[in-house]
């Protein structure tokens, strides 16, 4: 992949100027949009492929988030608004003997089978390493994505505490269930700030991800 790159907004220039600021500045709101994903088509092929549904269904969230600039954005280090020409997967591996997690990044890369061996060796290489945060060097141009495998949910709610300047997206997808047409549909909640994204940019992001799910044929090799 390229190197990253962040991109300045000029504030001045920006149609969503107006939008951000209401909402950054009055009404300091974020929210979550959760659907059910038919992943029915992607199910098989991971399996008839002899592919790992993790690492194959994230690389369609990642597709879909690099396709949306409202889902990469962030300050810089000198507090600069814009937005990463790419992000890369942040994510959590579970350890069964203690039922404690630990967070994992992976380089991002358009191409499926790159992706895929780039994700799968990380957790192998990490499964086994205790700690919060195990793998060094986690770049700034990240989205934090992470599963819930024990539960299939209809509806998410997360938020932090405090007022915070986090502005990309929280993603997070439950346990995969069959439903009475025989669709395979699995969860997936999106926890945005709305000073970067409205209804209609999070319904676009979910709906890129659905796409892509169901264009597996297309890509998953």
């Amino acid at each position: 992949m390229n190197k990253a790159e962040f991109i300045k907004i000029d504030f001045d220039t920006w149609k969503r100027a107006p939008y951000f600021t209401y909402y950054i500045e009055k009404i300091k709101c974020k929210y979550t949009l959760t659907h059910q994903l038919d992943i029915t088509r992607l199910r098989e092929l991971a399996q008839q492929k002899r592919r790992k549904f993790f690492p194959t269904f994230l690389y369609a969230i990642m597709r879909a988030v690099n396709d949306n600039c409202e889902f990469r954005m962030s300050y810089d280090e000198e507090g600069n608004l814009g937005y990463w020409n790419y992000v890369v997967p942040a994510y959590t591996i579970f350890h069964k003997d203690d039922c404690t997690f630990s967070d994992l990044w992976s380089d991002y890369a358009a191409t499926y089978s790159v992706f895929y061996h780039g994700v799968v060796e990380d957790m192998k290489k990490y499964k086994e390493v205790k700690g919060i945060k195990v793998k060094a060097n986690q770049p700034p141009n990240f989205c934090s994505i992470s599963s819930i495998p024990w539960l299939s949910f209809s509806g998410f709610a997360q938020d932090t505490y405090e007022a915070s300047d986090l502005l990309f997206p929280l993603i997070r997808f439950g346990k995969y269930y069959t439903n009475r047409e025989k669709q395979v549909l699995i969860p997936l909640a999106v926890f945005v700030n709305h000073a970067v994204a409205d209804g209609y940019h999070t319904s676009k992001l979910i709906n890129d991800i659905q796409r892509y799910v169901l264009e597996a044929d297309n890509w998953l090799t």
